[in-house]
Formats: C-alpha cells, sequence, structure tokens
C-alpha cells in the first residue's frame, strides 16, 4: 500500500538539500517554486510518518493480544487510530492543482440586472476583502469601472496570502467562486418593494509569481490608449491614461483606467494578462492530459449561476454542493469559510473518487 510514497520522501529529502544552497533563494521564483513543493511534501512526509507508527502500534497489539488481554483491548481502538492515518494519507496523495499555493486575481462584472447587478457586485467586492482579512491576506484593487449609484460595472483585485503550504494558498480556496452569483432582494431603484433578481459574475485567475514566468512576445500584444472615464462617461482626466491591451495569439484583453499614468496603467495590465495567460496554459495542458477543470461560468446570464443569496430570507445556496444557510448577513460580512469549505470538500471527493477509478 502507498508504494508511490516513497519517490515522494525522496523528492523532500532533495529539495531539503536544494533549499539549503544559499544560491537558490538568490532566485526568488525558483525559491517560492520550491518551498511551495517542500510544504506540500512535508505534509505527506509526516503524514506517512503517522501512517506507519500506527500500522506498527497496530500490529504489535495484535502480536501481543495473543497472550495478554489487555493488549487484546488496546486492538479497536488503535485500529481506528491506523485507518483515520491511512485516510488522511490516501488524501494528501490526491493530485493537487498546481496553481493551488498561486495569490488570485479576481474580476467581478456586473450583469444581468443594470445598477442593482453593479451594487451587487460592489456587494461581492466587499465580501471577498473581508474575507481576506479574516485570512490575513492582502488585497489591491488594480482597476475600476463605477456606476452612477456607486457600484462597480467591473472591479479587478488582486489577493496575496502568507503561506507556502497549497491547501491554504489563495486560489486554492477562491478558484471555486468563478461563475455567476444571482441575488435577490429589493433593489434601491424599486418604489414598488418588489424584489428583483440580478447577477454579477466573477473571473479567478491565479496570479504570476514573476513576469518571466510567463512568456509573451511583444509582436504578439496590440496595445490601444484613451481617456479614463467614470460614471455615465464623465471624462476623469484629459489625457490619454488608460490602456487596452489585447494578446493576439489567445485574444485574451484586458483594459485598465485606474491610474493616472499609462505606464501604470499597462503595468497593471501586464499583470493581469500575465495571470489570464497562465491560466490559458493550464486549460489547454488539462485538456490534452484529458482531465479537464469544470470551467468558470464566463457568461453573465443568471440562469447560468453557482450560487444564490435571497435577502428576504436572508439565505446563501451554492448550487454545485447544495450547501444552504441562513446567515447571508454574515456571509456577505467575510464569513465565506464555510461556503468555499463544501466546495473544497466536494472537489476533494470527486478527486478522490477519480483516484479510486484510476487504480
Amino acid at each position: 500500500m502507498f508504494e508511490s510514497v516513497q519517490d515522494l520522501l525522496d523528492e523532500h529529502h532533495e529539495l531539503t538539500e536544494r533549499l539549503a544552497d544559499p544560491a537558490v533563494h538568490q532566485d526568488q521564483a525558483l525559491s517560492r517554486k520550491l518551498g511551495r513543493r517542500f510544504a506540500e511534501l512535508g505534509a505527506i512526509v509526516a503524514a506517512h510518518r503517522a501512517w506507519t507508527q500506527a500500522e506498527a502500534d497496530l500490529a504489535d497489539a495484535r502480536e501481543l493480544a495473543e497472550d495478554d488481554e489487555e493488549f487484546a483491548a488496546e486492538v479497536p481502538e488503535l485500529e481506528a487510530t491506523a485507518e483515520q492515518a491511512t485516510e488522511k494519507l490516501r488524501r494528501l496523495l490526491i493530485p493537487r492543482d498546481p496553481a493551488d499555493a498561486r495569490d488570485a486575481i479576481l474580476e467581478i462584472k456586473g450583469g444581468e440586472g443594470g445598477e442593482e447587478a453593479a451594487l451587487f457586485a460592489a456587494d461581492l467586492l466587499r465580501m471577498y476583502v473581508r474575507f481576506a482579512e479574516t485570512k490575513g491576506w492582502k488585497t489591491e484593487i488594480l482597476s475600476t469601472t463605477e456606476s452612477d449609484l456607486g457600484g462597480y460595472k467591473d472591479v479587478q483585485v488582486a489577493i496575496k496570502g502568507n503561506s507556502t503550504d497549497p491547501s491554504q494558498g489563495v486560489f486554492a480556496h477562491l478558484k471555486f467562486e468563478g461563475g455567476v452569483h444571482r441575488v435577490q432582494r429589493v433593489p434601491v431603484t424599486e418604489s414598488q418593494g418588489r424584489i428583483h433578481t440580478s447577477a454579477a459574475g466573477v473571473l479567478v485567475f491565479p496570479e504570476v509569481d514573476a513576469p518571466e514566468e510567463v512568456a509573451i512576445s511583444t509582436n504578439d500584444l496590440k496595445i490601444d490608449v484613451y481617456r479614463s472615464s467614470g460614471p455615465g462617461g464623465q471624462s476623469v482626466n484629459t489625457t490619454d491614461s488608460a490602456v487596452r491591451i489585447t494578446h493576439l495569439p489567445t485574444g485574451i484583453v484586458v483594459s485598465m483606467q485606474n491610474e493616472k499614468s499609462q505606464i501604470q496603467n499597462r503595468e497593471a495590465g501586464m499583470r493581469v494578462l500575465r495571470s489570464r495567460i497562465l491560466a490559458h496554459q493550464q486549460e489547454q495542458l488539462d485538456a490534452e492530459n484529458a482531465a479537464v477543470r469544470h470551467s468558470q461560468v464566463r457568461t453573465m446570464d443568471r440562469s447560468e449561476r453557482i450560487r444564490t443569496y435571497n435577502y428576504p430570507e436572508n439565505r446563501v445556496a451554492d448550487h454545485r454542493t447544495g450547501y444552504k444557510a441562513y446567515n447571508l448577513d454574515a456571509v456577505l460580512d467575510g464569513d465565506l469559510g464555510p461556503v468555499l469549505q463544501s466546495c473544497i470538500e466536494t472537489d476533494e471527493a470527486h478527486r478522490l473518487e477519480a483516484l479510486g477509478q484510476h487504480d
């Protein structure tokens, strides 16, 4: 059982030696990459030690139980301990998404519902920022396009974590947020008190650690500049500082206008573009390996929803996992952990099932 673990134990030992080399830490990108893998393997090494010890204790107890009833009484408890250790190690051996340990860039777009959808997009942004605060993560608003009532037609935010453990990574948690989020409530623009349904779309991309990690040829870019605009199209400044970058091979388009400097907007745009290209490359790799992950919903149609936020009932419901709770106010205030955990556990169960079928 667990014959493949030895290769991972050998890799962990090799990484221990490499990370002790000062030269490795001169290359920050390499150091981060090795550090993440070391943290992931460290959990497996610890679980393997616990499993080995539990199996040894159980074997000894069974042997001694033949002559001593006291040892026989310990066998059931040791069997349970060994079973738990086996299950934990098995789960840790499920292949992880290679991007789990990365930071993330979220894009939130107001969809169907006009001003109400834009206000809901602002609510979602606040929810993610508050959740990040509870995790000790840092957030940075990269770009916003505001609506007339103070919502967001679209907003991009970078979220940076503080752990090399893939299971604690920003992307490992927030990748499940990609899709259409539906809200049911009485809009501020509704004079008759009727409940309306509107939607906002969320896209999640793993952030690139270093620019050189994703090779982008300048010949593959089309860069347009234009004047920034605010709510209602009102001019924010009189210079062509806004930037639109098109990556011709993939058709990916990124627009930035928050900064007054064209150079700053271009740098922010390239940061988002690299993340999108990284996600695009991973999707292609998954397809080639015939193990395509469920793609994020990229349309804003409210019928293609992953979650519903119902204000009259104070209810939040995730339609992929069946999770439902009546603490919507707390969730929107950042208490997103249980909702995300339901997604993580469902994903883990599917991967565990796939691993069993593969075996």
